[in-house]
């Protein structure tokens, strides 16, 4: 038996292969097409059942993804047994955490940040429109997704942001209320009288609209400074940026106004220079012949 005898048996003998899988290959597409239907009526059902929770939209369209993956991961892998019999659901089953292993390393990043993502939207305390401050990263959040967070800063840069930082790092939400405590540092000269100081600036506030009046306004004698008394005074405003500067803008101006109206100084540092006599040299007494 020559070469070519040998390939054209062996040709045969894979035409008679084929021929005889034609029927499986006939039922794994017909269960293809069922698993489209199927995946298809999941992520309907997934839908509908989303749509009645509280859940963000890229969230809802992860669960409706999941899903439709999850059933045609099932269909595929039936599919393969009916057309390879020797391939059982074990061995599948066994060379898919292989491969998730591998591409686990591979894109580590990738699912932590993808994690992150997940666990952000399920936890739902930050939201769009969100204030935040991360990493010195101040801004407002335009955009979640699984991966990233997009932040506009106050200097209307967008800073985009790896979920995965804002879930390693403290994240302060400066809007999580709508009004938050904002506060500054007054000094008066140390001859002032501090009740009297007070006083002067609790009125100062007072006139102050921008100050919430139904909350408590804070003035505590602080410390001793170099060249002042220190007041700390405290009142509540509305949490966003722009309203932190508004009301701290007025308050300034208020109690500027009203120690000047009231003769209390507000002191800058001052220097004093000592000068001493000089000291005289005592001369010797060849230095004095020569004078």
């Amino acid at each position: 038996m020559n070469s070519l005898d040998i390939l054209i048996k062996q040709l045969w003998a894979m035409w008679i292969g084929l021929v005889s899988l034609v029927p499986n290959i006939v039922i794994a597409l017909a269960i293809i097409l069922v698993t489209w239907f199927v995946a298809r009526l999941l992520k309907r059902i997934a839908g509908r059942v989303t749509s009645h929770s509280h859940l963000r939209e890229s969230l809802k369209q992860l669960v409706e993804t999941v899903v439709s993956i999850g059933a045609w991961i099932v269909g595929l892998m039936i599919a393969a047994t009916v057309v390879l019999p020797g391939l059982t659901p074990a061995s599948l089953v066994a060379g898919l955490g292989v491969g998730t292993i591998a591409v686990g390393f591979a894109f580590q990043d990738f699912f932590q940040n993808f994690l992150a993502g997940i666990l952000i939207m399920v936890r739902q305390k930050m939201r769009i429109g969100d204030v935040i401050e991360c990493e010195g990263i101040i801004g407002k959040v335009e955009h979640i997704s699984l991966r990233e967070t997009h932040v506009r800063k106050l200097s209307n840069e967008l800073t985009i942001v790896p979920n995965s930082t804002l879930f390693k790092n403290p994240v302060e939400i400066l809007t999580d209320k709508d009004q938050r405590r904002h506060e500054i540092v007054v000094g008066v000269s140390y001859d002032t009288d501090l009740e009297v100081a007070r006083e002067v600036l609790r009125k100062a506030l007072a006139a102050v609209e921008l100050i919430d009046h139904e909350k408590r306004v804070d003035i505590f004698a602080r410390e001793f400074n170099s060249s002042s008394v220190d007041f700390l005074v405290r009142w509540w405003a509305g949490s966003k940026p722009y309203d932190m500067h508004s009301s701290r803008d007025a308050v300034v101006r208020a109690v500027k106004a009203a120690l000047d109206e009231a003769g209390i100084e507000i002191p800058f540092p001052y220097v004093t220079n000592t000068f001493k006599e000089p000291l005289r040299v005592a001369r010797s007494a060849e230095q004095t012949d020569q004078a």
